[in-house]
């Protein structure tokens, strides 16, 4: 070990972040099997800048809110979705929102986990119940500390409770369906490109269906996903980590 810290020159001052990396990870491809290395380069590093940009950009919405200084911008988008209203687009929008109800998405993590459970693909059974578990305590953690009022700007044809920021649909959905889509594209990788689309396609049309219903404020579904990324990322490399170390390939 000293010797390895000896070997890292620290040129300064901007260079010595990405220098320092890349020599770590090269020190790691060096006594390491390659399948972990791998990890560190592609996952730790890439993976952890966005968790990183995403668990900045939820502070400074956060501070925001708490200064009510989007409180304009937030009225103004929804208005705008108002004045969009038709009773065949009340009607999707509220089969979209559905998808994203926390029992709707606990029942399906569920019956997933079970499934990889009977499978014998462990790792992955415990990642999604742990995943989705955490994902819907905090959010109501996250609710209770902030205790934001929901939009009264027109009666809502929903009925909803809690406390508004962040969107427990947001968050709690793209933890949920992205760590299933995150498995689905590793086990068909042949249409990963085809996955991912309709994953991201179903998480943003489940935040757009809670501004439409007028539910929630814009900056509660940007923050939920924000933190939602975070967590999701924590999971997967989580799982990822776990994989690299047992040396074994459970997909």
């Amino acid at each position: 070990m000293d010797e390895l810290l000896c070997s890292i020159n620290v040129p300064m001052p901007l260079p010595f972040p990405h220098n320092l990396s890349q020599r770590i990870i090269h020190a790691w491809q060096q006594q390491v099997s390659p399948k972990l290395s791998s990890l560190l380069s592609v996952v730790w590093i890439s993976g952890l800048v966005v968790a990183a940009l995403a668990l900045w950009g939820f502070a400074a919405i956060a501070e925001e809110v708490l200064e009510q200084e989007t409180q304009v911008l937030d009225t103004t988008i929804l208005q705008i979705l108002r004045t969009l209203h038709t009773p065949l687009l009340d009607q999707i929008m509220i089969g979209i929102t559905f998808l994203g109800e926390p029992l709707t998405l606990a029942v399906l993590s569920s019956c997933l986990g079970i499934f990889l459970l009977m499978r014998r693909k462990w790792a992955q059974g415990i990642a999604l119940a742990i995943a989705s578990a955490g994902a819907i305590g905090l959010n109501f953690m996250l609710k209770d500390v902030f205790a934001r009022s929901r939009p009264a700007l027109w009666d809502r044809i929903v009925d909803v409770k809690n406390y508004s920021f962040p969107s427990g649909h947001a968050m709690i959905s793209l933890v949920i369906y992205g760590f299933i889509g995150y498995y689905l594209a590793l086990r068909f990788p042949r249409v990963q490109g085809l996955i991912t689309t309709i994953t991201v396609l179903l998480i943003a049309a489940i935040g757009l269906s809670r501004l439409y219903l007028g539910v929630h404020w814009p900056t509660d579904v940007v923050a939920g996903y924000a933190v939602g990324l975070v967590w999701l990322f924590a999971c997967i490399l989580s799982l990822e980590v776990a994989g690299a170390f047992s040396g074994r390939d459970e997909g």
